[in-house]
Formats: C-alpha cells, sequence, structure tokens
C-alpha cells in the first residue's frame, strides 16, 4: 500500500502527481503511480531522507525534482507552478561535482554567471556562501583533491546548490565518499545549515543511522514497481547532536527501519 500524502493549507513547494517511469516504452515500471508531496515550511525548513532498496528510483526521484530527467508520465511542481526548462535547483552528488580547473570562488558563482548575474554581484554572494559554509579563506584555491579535502569539495557543491536555490537541496548519497570521521563532520555541518538556513532538504542515503540522525521525515520506498511504501516522522528533538545517538528513540527507530529494509531485500 502507498503512501497517502496529506495536503494542508501550507503552500507547497514540491509535488510530484501520477509518476511513471519506464525504459522499455511501457512494458515494465520501475516506478509507478507515485505520488510525492513535501509542503513549504518557512519558519523551520524541513529535512527530508528517502530510503529504499537499491535499483528502487530514489536518485530517480531527486532527478525530476532537479530537471535533469523527466518521467515517462506524470507531472511536476515546484512552489505550486508545473516545473519548466528554467526552473534551476542544484543537486550534491557522492562524486565530487566541481570544475577543477576553476577556482572555489569560481566553483559556487558559476549558477549565478548561468543565470546572467553580472561578475560583481555573483562574486559578492558566492563570498557570503563561503562564509556560510566555513570556506572563507580558499577562495583562490582550484577545486580539486588534495588541494581540498573531500568533505571540503562537497561543502563547495553545497554552496554552490544554496546559492543557485536556497530553498531546495537535493543530496544524492553526498557522503557516500568519505571516510568515516569526516562524514561524521559533515553530517553535523548539514544540520546547521539546516538551522541557519532554513531549507528544504531532501537527501537520498543508504545509511539508515545517518538518516534518523538527520530528518524529520523519512520516506521508504519498496521495490520495482516502485512506490513510497511507508512514511515516518522521526520524534527527536529539532536540534540535534551527537549524543542523541545514545537515545533509545533513536537507536529503536534504526533497528525498526533496518528490519524493514532486511523485509524489502528478501521481497526482491
Amino acid at each position: 500500500m502507498s503512501v497517502k500524502f496529506i495536503d494542508t493549507a501550507l503552500p507547497n513547494i514540491i509535488k510530484l502527481e501520477n509518476i511513471q517511469q519506464s525504459y522499455d516504452g511501457g512494458k515494465t515500471f520501475v516506478i509507478k503511480d507515485l505520488e510525492f508531496l513535501v509542503e513549504d515550511k518557512l519558519d523551520t525548513g524541513q529535512f527530508v531522507v528517502i530510503l529504499g532498496p537499491s535499483g528502487c528510483g530514489k536518485s530517480t526521484i531527486l532527478r525530476y525534482i532537479a530537471g535533469l530527467q523527466k518521467p515517462t508520465n506524470g507531472k511536476i511542481f515546484l512552489k505550486d507552478r508545473l516545473r519548466t526548462d528554467e526552473d534551476r535547483i542544484g543537486m550534491v552528488f557522492q562524486q565530487y561535482s566541481s570544475y577543477p580547473w576553476m577556482t572555489v570562488l569560481d566553483n559556487v558563482a558559476i549558477g549565478l554567471q548561468f543565470k546572467g548575474i553580472e561578475k560583481k554581484e555573483r562574486y559578492d554572494r558566492a563570498r557570503e556562501m563561503l562564509k556560510i559554509v566555513g570556506l572563507e579563506g580558499h577562495e583562490k584555491k582550484y577545486a580539486q583533491y588534495p588541494t581540498l579535502s573531500g568533505g571540503q569539495l562537497q561543502r563547495v557543491a553545497i554552496a554552490r546548490s544554496l546559492l543557485v536555490s536556497p530553498e531546495i537541496i537535493l543530496m544524492d548519497e553526498p557522503f557516500g565518499a568519505l571516510d568515516t570521521n569526516t562524514r561524521l563532520r559533515m553530517q553535523d555541518f548539514l544540520i546547521k545549515i539546516w538551522e541557519q538556513m532554513k531549507p528544504t532538504i531532501i537527501l537520498v542515503t543508504h545509511d539508515i543511522a545517518e538518516a534518523v540522525y538527520l530528518a524529520d521525515d523519512i520516506l521508504i520506498m519498496s521495490n520495482a514497481p516502485s512506490n513510497f511504501m511507508e512514511h515516518i516522522q522521526v520524534n527527536l528533538p529539532f536540534l540535534r547532536d551527537r549524543t542523541i545517538k545514545r537515545d533509545h528513540n533513536f537507536v529503536e527507530l534504526v533497528h525498526y527501519i533496518e528490519d524493514k529494509m532486511v523485509q524489502l531485500e528478501k521481497e526482491d
């Protein structure tokens, strides 16, 4: 049974309606009859995490919203308006997506360049964003490893995404290539960004503990033909630090989701 989203009086920031995805002319469907609704919580922002088995279409959902892919059938709305090719929403990938031949400043500002913003304004705005993500002083460095660490390169990508679309951040396994300590630091950094800027963040991850630590809403997708099979509202304090991971409610929720994922694996 698929998740039924409740459309309240709040404005919608993202809505997917009757989404179908087929790659063989409609003989089989990877995604079928999928609905997705994220309302706009201006005062707090929100953090939605999508979990599900490999190949269920988690990353595809992000690609629809970012405009990198169109579904076979269905409609995509941004802020209650049908999405067009003119809408630009940044997306942070697992692979480092910066241009290594460009400086950090140019990487962050490039989205504004595509929008036609003049050089001084886009550099001024990019510098302000670099302060927010903790990269002040790195503006003239080239955005490449090992000049910058993996965590710093992902901060460049997050800064670029925020500058293009400060209301929505899409993240596809952004910390998957990082070592454990860096990944933990980046989780805490992302929480600070959420608290400070109050965006709507949609994250795809395979890490269940990461999902519970970061999210206020978790959506679990089924095997193909995929849909959202469960919606979990995370009942943990809004302001979090690592001590929450020792909380009984945190541990219980991780175990609950682990059981769900094992069940999906058996059904595949």
